[in-house]
């Protein structure tokens, strides 16, 4: 076992249980017993492997917080939201943690650890005096009442490769002793072979143990986790929990439920026993005899013959009805590892790009025939290949309900999230890189859009604002909106400070789009005082920058008075288009494909001059921009020239080019540094031939496209 792969595991795993815990922790008033339930286990389990680590400073610091929340879970302490905050702080304080385990500074970094100690006095005071008493929890399987401890048996034996593997056997039943009492034990060495045969790097031990404790079979089955594939486990009940798996089987409703299914719900039998007797079924049953599970459970003494006889007969009074859906099934991948893969369709799109050019040129029908083939068959890799890096960009948009909760403390304003389009996906690298941007448009609508509460009401609003977060796709591109109800931006104050900072001429026209665009410059603030969130014209430019860099784009629509709405454009992937490739002249463009809308003759008439660049298409006027000249080409254009159509958020263009090539796979790459701050391009693409494709910045092209359009008409 290589014990750096398991440690990165452990780290991976336990920031997952944070992140659950955080979320259950900001629903727990809707949630109620179910979120407390959630938010201990996962405590609980960062706690079970911390202990075996060794990782002493994440185990006591966490089994002070789950010591809290058993007693949230047994009713003798109330969840508050003063509790709630505390516990928050908890999440935060293990993650710092579990960072330093990662770092390898755990050991010495004495600071953070005493950084503990006031979370610590606020949950001893909770352990101490607790609160008043909460109504009971409901359990949907059989639990032991708080403080009725009960006496198990465990069986254990060690194989012999455990030592090899860096785990240490007493290390488990240590940890063992922190869920209960251990009040036996018998060290068996039955299998220690003659001296002469003797491996001092072998374990030759078992154990007899018997454990008093009211934790269930599947906690203490936990606790063996990490040593799972070295030793064997049988875990017997008590007698008195033998009645109360027969009692929670005889109070269920009748359900077509599969028979291992049923036992894993009633308690009586752990997932990892169910695996182990499914195994054993399916190689017990090589002569066409299926041997039946229950029969199998009892042989391997995982269960007693009365508590199978139960769920069999509950089973049996079942009516007919849908077969249980098959279990779920996900595999962990490193991200590097789908990366690589992404990279390696690439260029598989751009060799097939090439063997379909040669196969033309050939005009051999078989071997155009392999080549179409081929080309169906690598568009559905690389389709299947990005939808693995697809994820819903809900797991981004849950982080904020913690944002908006601190801030709103923080700033002393009552506010709410709404959430809508969570189920809406996007690549995940986009996903990581669109963070830090949407924090920053999240708190400042909180400081800046917010109004507090006395003046909310004089406006004949609501005392609570409401920030809200909105996600759809929208022509291959996915959109996020932030919204505020707050007091909107002051269009008059905005321009008079871009005057006085030298940014617009005095006496100059601008659009309502404009003026509000001028945030983004560096250094502009209209704040008229500086807060711990914001005011000082540092991080809206650092957010337009970031969105572009992901060929993105960021406008802002406002109204004083009723509040402001930020919408960013983002692609939905940055590695892999459809792009539809146009020629002008020598040099080929990408436009992206889900912009265009279609492609018409361009009649350029003689009298048109370039400050009346508009068409007439059927009955409605629409600007267009000859690429010719936008990156001045030389050359003169074709007879014949052609108007693509294109559409970008809400604008709507036309783009004058010589030839139209049609549509291809277009592998995005990124232009180097000394072409980084090229106008009106996005990225480069590999053709078949070998030549370089310019890929369109079609927010950027469009924009200035409007802004031409606009000067224009003035």
């Amino acid at each position: 076992m290589n014990m750096d792969q398991v440690m990165q595991t452990f780290i991976a795993e336990s920031r997952e249980l944070l992140e659950q815990m955080e979320n259950a922790l900001l629903a727990v008033a809707q949630d109620g017993p179910e979120a407390v339930n959630a938010i201990f286990r996962a405590a609980h389990t960062i706690k079970g492997s911390a202990g075996m680590f060794g990782l002493d400073a994440v185990v006591d610091f966490t089994h002070v917080a789950e010591s809290v929340l058993d007693k949230v879970r047994d009713g003798a302490v109330q969840v508050d939201d003063a509790l709630v905050t505390l516990l928050l702080g908890c999440c935060d304080h293990i993650g710092h943690l579990v960072d330093a385990v990662e770092a390898d500074t755990l050991d010495s970094d004495t600071v953070l650890v005493s950084a503990g100690a006031p979370l610590l006095a606020a949950l001893q005071g909770y352990l101490d005096g607790g609160s008043a008493p909460a109504p009971a929890r409901a359990a949907s399987a059989p639990a032991a009442a708080a403080g009725s401890a009960e006496q198990w048996h465990i069986s254990l034996r060690f194989g012999r490769d455990v030592l090899r593997n860096g785990m240490d056997p007493l290390s488990f039943i240590r940890y063992l002793g922190q869920m209960g009492t251990i009040t036996g034990i018998a060290t068996l060495a039955d299998a220690l072979p003659p001296a002469a045969q003797f491996d001092a790097e072998s374990c030759y031990l078992g154990f007899e143990i018997g454990f008093l404790s009211s934790v269930d079979k599947a906690a203490i089955d936990g606790v063996f986790d990490f040593v799972r594939d070295d030793c064997q486990i049988r875990i017997l009940p008590p007698e008195n929990r033998i009645a109360e798996y027969l009692a929670w089987l005889d109070e269920v409703p009748e359900q077509r439920e599969r028979l291992g299914e049923m036992l894993v719900r009633c308690g009586s039998v752990t997932a990892h026993e169910l695996e182990q007797a499914l195994a054993a079924q399916a190689a017990d049953s090589t002569g066409g005899a299926i041997v039946p599970l229950g029969e199998i459970l009892v042989g391997q003494g995982t269960v007693r013959p009365a508590v199978v006889e139960a769920a069999l007969a509950k089973q049996r009074q079942a009516p007919e009805g849908k077969a249980a859906p098959a279990e779920s099934r996900s595999v962990r991948v490193d991200a590097d590892k789908l990366d690589r893969l992404i990279n390696l369709v690439g260029e598989l799109i751009i060799a097939g790009a090439g063997a379909n050019l040669i196969a033309r040129r050939a005009q051999i029908p078989e071997l155009l025939e392999c080549t179409s083939t081929l080309s169906g068959l690598v568009e559905e890799v690389r389709d299947s290949a990005l939808q693995l890096r697809m994820v819903k960009i809900g797991a981004t948009f849950n982080r904020f309900v913690r944002v908006v909760r601190d801030v709103s403390h923080e700033i002393d304003k009552d506010i709410r999230l709404e959430v809508s389009g969570e189920d809406a996906e996007l690549d995940k690298t986009v996903v990581e890189k669109i963070g830090d941007p949407l924090t920053h448009l999240v708190r400042n609508a909180m400081d800046h859009g917010i109004e507090p509460a006395d003046v909310r009401l004089a406006r004949g609003k609501p005392a609570q604002g409401t920030v809200a977060l909105n996600a759809y796709h929208d022509s291959g591109s996915i959109v996020i909106e932030v919204s505020d109800d707050g007091g909107g931006l002051k269009r008059d104050r905005i321009l008079a400070k871009a005057v006085e900072r030298g940014l617009v001429e005095p006496g100059r026209v601008l659009s309502d789009k404009e003026i509000f665009g001028l945030i983004f410059e560096p250094g502009f603030s209209t704040a008229e005082q500086v807060t711990n969130l914001s005011g000082r014209g540092v991080g809206m430019d650092v957010v337009k920058r970031n969105i572009v860099a992901l060929r993105g784009s960021v406008e802002i629509a406002s109204t004083e008075g009723v509040g402001t709405t930020v919408t960013v454009r983002l692609p939905l992937t940055l590695a892999i288009i459809n792009g539809f490739q146009v020629g002008v002249g020598k040099s080929v463009f990408v436009i992206p494909m889900d912009m265009v809308e279609e492609c018409v003759e361009f009649r350029d008439d003689a009298e048109r001059t370039q400050s009346s660049d508009y068409i007439d298409l059927r009955g409605s006027p629409m600007p267009f921009v000859r690429l010719r000249e936008r990156f001045a080409l030389a050359g003169t254009p074709a007879r014949r020239q052609s108007i693509v159509v294109v559409r970008y958020g809400s604008n709507r263009a036309g783009l004058v080019v010589d030839t139209l090539l049609g549509e291809f796979q277009t592998v995005i790459k990124p232009l180097g540094k000394v072409f980084a701050g090229a106008r009106f391009l996005s990225g480069s693409s590999i053709l078949g031939n070998g030549d370089v494709a310019l890929i369109l910045d079609m927010g950027a092209l469009l924009a200035g496209v409007e802004s031409e359009s606009h000067a224009v008409a003035q």
